[in-house]
Protein backbone atom coordinates (compact mmCIF):
# COMPACT_ATOMS: atom_id res chain seq x y z
CA UNK A 1 0.00 0.00 0.00
CA UNK A 2 3.02 2.30 0.20
CA UNK A 3 3.66 1.78 -3.52
CA UNK A 4 0.39 3.05 -4.98
CA UNK A 5 -1.87 6.08 -4.92
CA UNK A 6 -5.41 6.12 -3.55
CA UNK A 7 -8.37 8.24 -4.51
CA UNK A 8 -9.42 8.65 -0.89
CA UNK A 9 -8.79 7.51 2.68
CA UNK A 10 -11.83 6.16 4.56
CA UNK A 11 -11.69 5.82 8.34
CA UNK A 12 -13.81 3.90 10.78
CA UNK A 13 -14.21 5.96 13.97
CA UNK A 14 -14.30 3.99 17.24
CA UNK A 15 -11.02 2.18 17.76
CA UNK A 16 -9.58 3.60 14.55
CA UNK A 17 -9.25 7.39 14.96
CA UNK A 18 -10.36 7.55 18.60
CA UNK A 19 -10.75 5.23 21.55
CA UNK A 20 -14.17 5.04 23.17
CA UNK A 21 -14.04 1.48 24.47
CA UNK A 22 -14.32 2.38 28.16
CA UNK A 23 -17.31 4.66 27.59
CA UNK A 24 -19.07 2.23 25.26
CA UNK A 25 -18.54 -0.72 27.57
CA UNK A 26 -19.85 1.24 30.57
CA UNK A 27 -23.10 1.92 28.74
CA UNK A 28 -23.49 -1.57 27.30
CA UNK A 29 -22.71 -3.12 30.67
CA UNK A 30 -25.62 -1.18 32.18
CA UNK A 31 -27.85 -2.29 29.31
CA UNK A 32 -26.82 -5.94 29.62
CA UNK A 33 -27.35 -5.93 33.37
CA UNK A 34 -30.82 -4.45 32.95
CA UNK A 35 -31.70 -7.42 30.75
CA UNK A 36 -29.97 -10.13 32.76
CA UNK A 37 -27.33 -10.94 30.15
CA UNK A 38 -23.91 -12.40 30.85
CA UNK A 39 -21.87 -9.20 30.59
CA UNK A 40 -18.51 -10.89 30.02
CA UNK A 41 -19.85 -12.90 27.09
CA UNK A 42 -21.93 -10.04 25.70
CA UNK A 43 -19.43 -7.15 25.59
CA UNK A 44 -17.16 -8.60 22.86
CA UNK A 45 -20.16 -8.56 20.49
CA UNK A 46 -20.75 -4.79 20.57
CA UNK A 47 -17.72 -3.50 18.67
CA UNK A 48 -17.77 -2.32 15.07
CA UNK A 49 -21.50 -2.77 14.44
CA UNK A 50 -24.60 -0.63 14.78
CA UNK A 51 -26.35 -0.60 18.15
CA UNK A 52 -29.59 -1.74 16.53
CA UNK A 53 -27.86 -4.83 15.12
CA UNK A 54 -26.30 -5.66 18.49
CA UNK A 55 -29.71 -5.48 20.17
CA UNK A 56 -31.43 -7.34 17.35
CA UNK A 57 -29.02 -10.25 17.81
CA UNK A 58 -30.14 -10.47 21.45
CA UNK A 59 -33.86 -10.36 20.63
CA UNK A 60 -34.31 -14.18 20.69
CA UNK A 61 -33.08 -14.15 24.29
CA UNK A 62 -35.29 -11.19 25.26
CA UNK A 63 -38.91 -11.92 24.26
CA UNK A 64 -41.02 -8.82 23.71
CA UNK A 65 -38.08 -6.42 23.60
CA UNK A 66 -38.73 -3.09 21.81
CA UNK A 67 -35.65 -2.90 19.58
CA UNK A 68 -36.19 0.72 18.54
CA UNK A 69 -36.71 1.92 22.11
CA UNK A 70 -33.69 0.00 23.41
CA UNK A 71 -31.52 1.34 20.59
CA UNK A 72 -32.61 4.88 21.43
CA UNK A 73 -31.76 4.30 25.12
CA UNK A 74 -28.27 3.02 24.32
CA UNK A 75 -27.57 5.82 21.84
CA UNK A 76 -28.62 8.55 24.27
CA UNK A 77 -26.61 6.99 27.08
CA UNK A 78 -23.54 6.86 24.85
CA UNK A 79 -24.01 10.49 23.81
CA UNK A 80 -24.05 11.49 27.47
CA UNK A 81 -21.03 9.38 28.49
CA UNK A 82 -17.87 10.60 26.77
CA UNK A 83 -15.52 10.34 29.73
CA UNK A 84 -12.15 8.95 28.72
CA UNK A 85 -12.61 9.31 24.97
CA UNK A 86 -9.33 10.28 23.32
CA UNK A 87 -7.74 10.31 19.86
CA UNK A 88 -5.58 7.42 18.70
CA UNK A 89 -1.95 8.64 18.92
CA UNK A 90 -1.03 10.66 15.84
CA UNK A 91 -4.56 10.63 14.41
CA UNK A 92 -5.24 14.36 14.82
CA UNK A 93 -2.12 15.44 12.93
CA UNK A 94 -2.53 12.74 10.29
CA UNK A 95 -6.12 13.74 9.51
CA UNK A 96 -5.37 17.47 9.61
CA UNK A 97 -2.76 17.03 6.87
CA UNK A 98 -5.20 15.37 4.45
CA UNK A 99 -7.15 17.35 1.82
CA UNK A 100 -10.70 17.59 3.26
CA UNK A 101 -12.28 16.38 0.04
CA UNK A 102 -10.14 13.22 0.02
CA UNK A 103 -11.12 11.60 3.32
CA UNK A 104 -14.06 10.95 5.57
CA UNK A 105 -15.24 8.87 8.50
CA UNK A 106 -17.45 5.82 8.00
CA UNK A 107 -18.97 4.81 11.33
CA UNK A 108 -21.61 2.47 12.70
CA UNK A 109 -22.52 5.17 15.23
CA UNK A 110 -25.52 7.47 14.87
CA UNK A 111 -24.61 10.97 13.65
CA UNK A 112 -25.26 12.70 16.98
CA UNK A 113 -23.17 10.11 18.81
CA UNK A 114 -20.35 10.38 16.25
CA UNK A 115 -20.32 14.17 16.66
CA UNK A 116 -20.20 13.86 20.45
CA UNK A 117 -17.29 11.40 20.41
CA UNK A 118 -15.29 13.34 17.83
CA UNK A 119 -15.73 16.51 19.89
CA UNK A 120 -14.64 14.72 23.05
CA UNK A 121 -11.53 13.46 21.23
CA UNK A 122 -10.75 16.91 19.83
CA UNK A 123 -11.24 15.79 16.23
CA UNK A 124 -13.30 17.89 13.81
CA UNK A 125 -16.10 16.04 11.99
CA UNK A 126 -15.22 15.66 8.30
CA UNK A 127 -17.43 16.60 5.40
CA UNK A 128 -19.51 13.82 3.86
CA UNK A 129 -19.28 11.64 6.98
CA UNK A 130 -21.25 8.39 6.69
CA UNK A 131 -23.18 7.36 9.81
CA UNK A 132 -25.75 4.75 10.78
CA UNK A 133 -28.66 6.81 9.47
CA UNK A 134 -27.17 6.98 5.97
CA UNK A 135 -27.37 3.29 5.11
CA UNK A 136 -29.84 0.42 5.21
CA UNK A 137 -27.33 -2.29 6.12
CA UNK A 138 -24.53 -1.81 8.61
CA UNK A 139 -21.11 -3.42 8.78
CA UNK A 140 -20.06 -6.16 7.95
CA UNK A 141 -22.07 -5.36 4.82
CA UNK A 142 -20.16 -3.08 2.42
CA UNK A 143 -22.88 -0.42 2.10
CA UNK A 144 -21.26 2.23 4.29
CA UNK A 145 -17.93 2.15 2.48
CA UNK A 146 -19.57 2.03 -0.93
CA UNK A 147 -21.66 5.07 0.03
CA UNK A 148 -18.62 6.94 1.32
CA UNK A 149 -16.69 6.32 -1.90
CA UNK A 150 -19.66 7.58 -3.89
CA UNK A 151 -19.89 10.71 -1.75
CA UNK A 152 -16.22 11.45 -2.36
CA UNK A 153 -16.52 10.73 -6.06
CA UNK A 154 -14.01 7.87 -6.15
CA UNK A 155 -14.17 4.16 -6.90
CA UNK A 156 -14.30 1.88 -3.83
CA UNK A 157 -11.32 -0.08 -5.13
CA UNK A 158 -9.31 3.15 -5.12
CA UNK A 159 -9.87 3.69 -1.38
CA UNK A 160 -7.56 2.91 1.53
CA UNK A 161 -9.80 1.83 4.40
CA UNK A 162 -8.59 2.20 8.00
CA UNK A 163 -10.32 -0.25 10.34
CA UNK A 164 -9.91 -1.99 13.67
CA UNK A 165 -12.77 -4.49 14.13
CA UNK A 166 -13.66 -7.71 12.31
CA UNK A 167 -17.05 -6.41 11.13
CA UNK A 168 -15.48 -3.29 9.66
CA UNK A 169 -12.62 -5.20 8.08
CA UNK A 170 -15.17 -7.50 6.42
CA UNK A 171 -17.10 -4.46 5.18
CA UNK A 172 -13.95 -2.95 3.68
CA UNK A 173 -13.09 -6.22 1.99
CA UNK A 174 -16.60 -6.58 0.57
CA UNK A 175 -16.47 -3.02 -0.75
CA UNK A 176 -13.29 -3.85 -2.67
CA UNK A 177 -11.01 -1.39 -0.89
CA UNK A 178 -7.51 -1.89 0.50
CA UNK A 179 -7.63 -2.39 4.27
CA UNK A 180 -5.13 -1.19 6.87
CA UNK A 181 -5.78 -2.36 10.44
CA UNK A 182 -5.21 -0.05 13.41
CA UNK A 183 -4.36 -2.12 16.51
CA UNK A 184 -4.04 0.54 19.25
CA UNK A 185 -7.13 -0.65 21.15
CA UNK A 186 -6.57 -4.39 20.67
CA UNK A 187 -5.93 -6.31 23.89
CA UNK A 188 -5.04 -9.45 21.94
CA UNK A 189 -3.61 -9.95 18.42
CA UNK A 190 -6.23 -9.91 15.67
CA UNK A 191 -5.82 -12.63 13.06
CA UNK A 192 -5.95 -10.78 9.74
CA UNK A 193 -4.25 -11.05 6.34
CA UNK A 194 -4.14 -7.25 6.11
CA UNK A 195 -1.24 -4.96 6.99
CA UNK A 196 -1.49 -3.57 10.51
CA UNK A 197 -0.02 -0.63 12.45
CA UNK A 198 -0.50 0.33 16.06
CA UNK A 199 -1.30 4.02 15.48
CA UNK A 200 -0.58 6.97 13.17
CA UNK A 201 2.75 8.01 14.65
CA UNK A 202 5.26 7.92 11.82
CA UNK A 203 2.58 7.76 9.13
CA UNK A 204 1.99 10.53 6.63
CA UNK A 205 0.60 11.11 3.16
CA UNK A 206 1.84 12.78 0.01
CA UNK A 207 -0.54 14.44 -2.40
CA UNK A 208 -0.04 13.88 -6.14
CA UNK A 209 -0.76 16.45 -8.83
CA UNK A 210 -4.13 14.82 -9.52
CA UNK A 211 -5.09 15.02 -5.83
CA UNK A 212 -4.63 11.32 -5.11
CA UNK A 213 -2.96 10.23 -1.88
CA UNK A 214 0.01 7.98 -1.14
CA UNK A 215 0.59 6.64 2.36
CA UNK A 216 4.10 7.20 3.70
CA UNK A 217 6.00 5.91 6.72
CA UNK A 218 8.59 8.10 8.41
CA UNK A 219 9.74 5.63 11.07
CA UNK A 220 13.23 4.46 10.17
CA UNK A 221 12.22 2.39 7.20
CA UNK A 222 9.43 0.56 9.04
CA UNK A 223 6.38 -0.44 7.10
CA UNK A 224 3.08 -1.89 8.15
CA UNK A 225 3.44 -5.58 8.90
CA UNK A 226 1.01 -8.35 8.21
CA UNK A 227 -1.31 -9.13 11.05
CA UNK A 228 -1.04 -12.37 13.01
CA UNK A 229 -2.18 -15.40 11.10
CA UNK A 230 -0.49 -14.54 7.81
Amino acid sequence: MFDRNFGAFLFDMDGTVLTSIAAAERVWTRWAERHGLDVARFLPTIHGVQAVDTIRRQAPNLPGIDIAAETAWVTQAEIEDVDGIAPIPGAAAFLAALPPERWTIVTSAARELAAARLKAAGLPPPARMVCAEDIARGKPEPDAYLHAAERLGVRPEDCLIFEDAPAGIAAGEAAGGTVLVITQTHHQPLATPHPAVRDYLGLGATIAADGSLRLTCHTAGERAGKGPGR
